[in-house]
Formats: C-alpha cells, structure tokens, sequence
C-alpha cells in the first residue's frame, strides 16, 4: 500500500473493514465481487484499471489492518498466549500466570491479609494480562499508567507521575549535532542516564561520544568511545551516536512480538513489558542504537526520576532492550531532551521538523548537513553539521 488509491471497493462488512479482510468474510469475496466481460474479476484485466481516490481515513485504516490485522481485536489474554513462542518459555509464562493467580485467591479468602496486600496482587493479576501498548485504547493506556503508578506506591511507599500522552498532530522531531562544538565532555551521557533511570551498577548509556583523530574521517573503528583524560584532545574531534529515530527503522520489522514501533511523531519506542528479549533489533540495527539490560536496572530510591512516561523512562524489567526516546516524557510536554539541555557547548539541537520557525528546520535548511548511513534507506531523523 503505496499510495492512497484503490480499485472499485466491492462493501464492507461489519466489523467496518474492507470485504474479504477480516477472516469471518473471507469466503463472501468471490461470490460479491463483479465480473468483467472477459470473465475475470473486475479490475484484474487491463480494460478495468480504472481507480478511484479513498479518503485518509480509509487509508489509515487499511495501513493498521496492514500491520496489525486482527491483534487490535484481541483483549490481553490473547495478545499474551497467542504470542509464538517454544514451549520452555510458555511454560514460563503459564507457570508465572498460575502463581500469581492462586496467591491473588489465597490473598483474596485470606482472613488475616491486608487490603494493600490484596490490592497489589489484584494489579499483578491485572498487568500479567495487560495488551500490547500499541493496541490499547486511550482509556485503557490510562488504566495501565494508573495500575504502576499504585503499584509503585505501595511497592516503596513513594509517589511517581507516569504520562501516557499520545504524539501530538504536525509534530515530527529531529536531531542535529554539530560536530565543530562538540568538545568531548559528556555530560550529556550523565544527563540521560540521570533522566532515563538507567542502571548504575553496569553503566548503560544510551549515548556514545566518539573521539576521533583529524584527517581519518569517520572512523568509528578506530575511534576511542571511553576515553578518561583531558577533553578536548590534541588532533582529536568528537561525534555523538544514539537511536537515530529512523523513518524505515528495521529495527521494527524483525521484532516478532510488536513490542517496538515507530509513532506518529517519529519516535521509535518499545513496549518494556512486551519485549521477550530476543534481541532481534539489536542485531538489526545499522547504528548500535539498542542496549540489552542483562540485570534487573538497579537506581537508588533517592536518584530515581519520578517524572515518567509509560514508552520513556519508567523502571524496567530484567532482560529487555532499552534505547533513546528522545527523552518522550519531555519532548511531548514541550521541552528538550535532557542532553540537549546538559550540553555545554550548544552542540545539540532538537525539535519539530514540521515548524518553518523552529530551530531545527533552520539548522537543515541552511547548514550543509549529512546522516550516517543514508544509502541503507532508514532515513534517520538525526543530522551532523559542521560549522
């Protein structure tokens, strides 16, 4: 689906796809579908190529149906065991599923448990059996966001906000680095660590700078990514890599779950409860954009960042993939990522590539900008320029 045209439409059914498109109608296609004078159906000849213009909704539509099919009619249950997966790891699941359920019942018959108790077995029960985030309903994101928000509390007594804002309409965000300011300091890796709730014990870093020697280009071979001296080297230059938020991200396509997507406003995120850990993407990607948690990510009570976003940075399971989000619990509330807003020298620009006014846009359109990797057709939505 390429363009938004199509043949003669020949109905829809009930449940408000095309004819033929859901599995309960397929049968009903051949009977509804006109024929041509040569016999064919019609439009399959050349004499019957005529086409007619759909409306964007019936476009949008037909692009879901394309991607998602009949997920989005599953309720949680279903997404979770239909879900392929070998039988050490269903068995898992299952086992995972029964224990929590027969705890929820003893809680729940229990003369002597407590209503926290109760409660927090009952949210459990509940996110065991939650949907994929990209299929849920905006009450139902809602649901999900106040269940941890609880469950939160009455795990350590401290309160978190947690957002679910969805992308907002004619905004796209891009990423510029300037390469000449960049002098090497870091602390925009500190900064999103601190931001992103990243584990400290095996320092994650979403973010990489990549020291350089002038006149051997881009080099990422030879560059020194843990340099620990004096910054800025002698003969050295600095280079920044992260998830590039790509248009055509083939990340998205080798996951087998759906557990991680491109959003309207151009963000690639991951579902951190969805995520089975295969680590598909990782291998995918042509930017090593993408960090496998090995360990459950441990941060002090005291340093956890309580403003979250349920697709950001909100405290994550053991054995996920976790990258950049373009800090989504800032960016769709109107502020910068927090690397852009740690780095000392205005290296990093941030912003919505649809505003003529912004920042961002003047930074494209007149600054000779390049992207790694552009003959890959991933069309990533983070430039370099240099002054």
């Amino acid at each position: 689906m390429n363009s938004p045209t199509k043949q003669k439409k020949s109905g829809s059914c009930g449940c408000g796809s095309a004819l033929g498109s859901c599995g309960s109608h397929r049968q009903e296609v051949a009977k509804t579908t006109s024929l041509c004078g040569c016999g064919s159906a019609s439009g399959s000849c050349s004499s019957n190529k005529e086409e007619l213009p759909i409306s964007e909704q019936e476009f949008f539509e037909g692009a879901v149906d394309a991607a998602i099919g009949d997920e989005r009619k599953k309720d949680g249950f279903d997404q979770v065991f239909d879900v392929k997966m070998d039988r050490r790891s269903a068995f898992k699941k299952l086992t995972a599923s029964l224990l929590i359920g027969a705890g929820a019942v003893s809680s729940c018959t229990s003369l002597v448990a407590s209503e926290e108790s109760k409660e927090k077995l009952q949210i459990d029960w509940e996110e065991q059996f939650k949907g994929n985030y990209k299929l849920m309903e905006n009450d139902e994101k809602k649901a999900t966001v106040s269940r941890l928000v609880r469950s939160y509390q009455l795990r350590t007594g401290k309160k978190i906000s947690m957002s679910s804002k969805n992308a907002e309409d004619d905004v796209l965000f891009g990423y510029a680095f300037n390469i000449s300011k960049c002098q090497g300091y870091m602390d925009c890796v500190s900064a999103c660590v601190e931001e992103n709730n990243q584990d400290r014990d095996s320092q994650m870093q979403y973010i990489r700078i990549h020291e350089m020697e002038d006149g051997k280009g881009f080099n990422f071979n030879e560059a020194d990514d843990n340099y620990y001296h004096e910054v800025p080297a002698e003969g050295h230059f600095y280079m920044g890599t992260q998830c590039f938020h790509c248009d055509n991200p083939p990340c998205v396509d080798v996951c087998p779950v759906q557990a991680t997507w491109r959003e309207d406003d151009g963000l690639v995120v991951v579902d951190y409860d969805w995520c089975v850990g295969c680590r598909y993407c990782m291998a995918a990607c042509p930017y090593d954009g993408r960090r496998f948690n090995w360990s459950k990510p441990e941060v002090p009570e005291e340093e956890v960042n309580k403003k979250q976003h349920y697709l950001g940075n909100r405290m994550r399971k053991k054995g996920v993939v976790e990258k950049c989000t373009f800090c989504v619990q800032r960016s769709r509330a109107g502020e910068n990522p927090a690397c852009v807003e740690a780095c000392p020298t205005g290296a990093r620009v941030f912003g919505n590539l649809l505003d003529p006014d912004s920042t961002i846009r003047w930074v494209l359109e007149n600054k000779k900008v390049f992207r790694l990797k552009e003959d890959l057709g991933t069309e990533p939505k983070f430039w370099y320029f240099m002054d």
